[in-house]
C-alpha cells in the first residue's frame, strides 16, 4: 500500500493511504474545499478562511492516532478513518449558518447523509474497500460502538476543530493537548475510557470549548451575517424560486452566494450585497438569559423568529425585512459520558473534575438573544423590541457587553 504525505499547518505531515485518498478525491469531499469551516467568522478574523476539507483531513489524522492507541484491527481502522473523512459531507454552504433552515424544511441535519453514502461514488469506493457504507453512516450518527472516536464527548472531531479554529483565527483559547488525550484513552468493556493521567487534558478541551463560544462560534458579527443569509434564503424561496432546499444545501459557498445574489427577490439581493460589502445590520438588542423569559428562550424556530421580527417591525414602523430576530438554542449542559479509570474503579469526569459544573454555568451566562437592524434604524427597533419581547432593563454588565 502506497502512502501520500500531505503537509497540514496544524498537525504537520499527515499520511494518507490509498483508501483514504480515494475518499478524499471524491466529489462530495472535494466540495468541502469550498465550504468555510467557520461560516462568516472571516468577517471578524480575516485569517478564518479554512475549510471543511482541511478539518476532515485533520480529523482523519487524529482518528488514525486513536485507532493505533486503542489497538484496533485493519477493518475497524478503515471504518473509523472513512467515517472521519466523510463526517462533514452533509454540511451546507457556510457550514452551520443555514443548517437551522435545512433542519426545519427537511427534518435532517448534516449527520444524516445515508443518501450520499449508500449510492454513487462513495458507496462504490467504500464497498470496493470492504467497508459497509451503512456502517459508516451509523458511525457518523453516533450509533456504533466505535462512534465515540469521532462522535463523543472527547472526540477527535472536537480536538481538530478547536485547534484548527484557534490557529486560523489567532484566538489563543483553543489550546487542546490532543496527543495527551489520545495517549490516555483505552478500550475496555465500558467502551472508550480515559486514564486518570488524561484528566487535565480533558479539562483543557472543555475550557477551550467554553472560551471559544463567545470569541468565535457565537461572535455577534458572525451571528448577524448568518441571520442575514438565512433571511435572504427565505426571501429567495418566497419570491417563487423552485429550487429544492436539498439542492441548495449541496452547493458550496460561492455557488450559493451567486445564486442568492441573482435572486428574483430584491430583499435577498440586498442582504447578500450587504454581506459581500460587509455592510451588516447592527445589534439593536443583545441580551442574556436574565433579561428574557424562559418561554422566549425556547422560541428558536425559524417561523417563530420571523413572526417576532414582523411584530417588532410593525411596532417600530419599519419594513419587515429590516428586523431580524436571532434566538440561539440555549446551551445544554456538557455531560461527560466518558469514564475515568482510577486504579480499578471507574467514575464520570464530573465526579473527579469540579470544573465541569463551573463551565456549564459559564456557558449559560454566555447565551445571547439578538435583534438586528440597519444602523440608521437601530434605536427605533431597540425600543420596539424591548416592548414586544418584554426585555428587562439591563444591568451595567449587560450594557458593557452591547457597546
Amino acid at each position: 500500500m502506497t502512502m501520500k504525505i500531505i503537509k497540514d499547518p496544524v498537525h504537520g505531515y499527515v499520511e494518507v493511504d490509498d483508501t483514504a485518498l480515494h475518499l478524499l478525491d471524491s466529489p462530495p469531499v472535494q466540495r468541502l474545499r469550498y465550504v468555510r469551516q467557520l461560516g462568516f467568522s472571516y468577517l471578524v478574523y480575516p485569517g478564518a478562511n479554512h475549510t471543511r476539507f482541511e478539518h476532515s483531513l485533520g480529523t482523519m489524522h487524529l482518528a488514525g492516532m486513536m485507532c493505533r492507541q486503542l489497538g484496533l484491527g485493519a477493518d475497524e481502522r478503515r471504518l473509523v478513518l472513512s467515517a472521519a473523512i466523510l463526517h462533514d459531507i452533509g454540511h451546507g454552504p457556510f457550514s452551520h449558518a443555514i443548517e437551522p433552515l435545512i433542519v426545519e424544511f427537511t427534518g435532517e441535519d448534516h449527520q444524516q447523509i445515508d443518501t450520499l453514502l449508500c449510492s454513487g461514488i462513495l458507496a462504490e469506493t467504500l464497498s470496493g474497500e470492504g467497508t459497509d457504507p451503512a456502517e459508516v453512516g451509523s458511525m457518523i450518527r453516533g450509533k456504533h460502538c466505535l462512534s465515540g472516536i469521532i462522535q463523543g464527548d472527547l472526540d477527535v472531531d472536537r480536538m481538530d476543530y478547536l485547534m484548527r479554529d484557534a490557529h486560523y483565527t489567532g484566538v489563543p483559547y483553543g489550546t487542546v493537548d490532543a496527543h495527551r488525550l489520545i495517549q490516555s484513552s483505552i478500550f475496555t468493556e465500558h467502551g472508550i475510557v480515559l486514564e486518570e493521567s488524561g484528566i487535565n487534558a480533558a479539562e483543557s478541551l472543555l475550557i477551550a470549548r467554553t472560551l471559544m463560544r463567545p470569541a468565535v462560534y457565537f461572535h455577534h458579527v458572525s451571528r448577524i451575517a448568518a441571520s442575514m443569509l438565512k433571511y435572504a434564503l427565505l426571501a429567495h424561496r418566497a419570491a417563487g424560486d423552485d429550487s429544492r432546499i436539498q439542492d441548495l444545501a449541496r452547493m458550496d459557498d460561492a455557488t450559493f452566494l451567486f445564486t442568492l445574489h441573482g435572486s428574483p427577490s430584491s430583499v435577498a439581493r440586498d442582504c447578500i450585497g450587504r454581506i459581500l460589502r460587509r455592510e451588516l445590520y447592527k445589534r439593536a438588542v443583545y441580551v442574556g438569559k436574565e433579561q428574557v423569559s424562559p418561554e422566549l428562550r425556547g422560541k428558536t424556530g425559524i417561523q417563530e423568529g420571523r413572526a417576532m421580527a414582523e411584530e417588532i417591525a410593525a411596532y417600530a414602523g419599519v419594513s419587515p425585512h429590516e428586523v431580524l430576530v436571532d434566538i440561539p438554542r440555549f446551551p445544554t449542559p456538557m455531560t461527560m459520558g466518558v469514564q475515568v479509570r482510577n486504579m480499578h474503579t471507574y467514575a464520570g469526569l464530573e465526579e473527579v473534575s469540579p470544573l465541569v459544573t463551573t463551565l456549564n454555568e459559564t456557558r449559560a451566562q454566555q447565551w445571547r438573544l439578538g435583534v438586528y437592524a440597519p444602523q440608521e434604524l437601530r434605536a427605533r427597533v431597540e425600543a420596539a423590541a424591548t416592548e414586544v419581547l418584554h426585555i428587562k432593563k439591563p444591568t451595567k454588565q449587560d450594557k458593557l457587553l452591547v457597546n
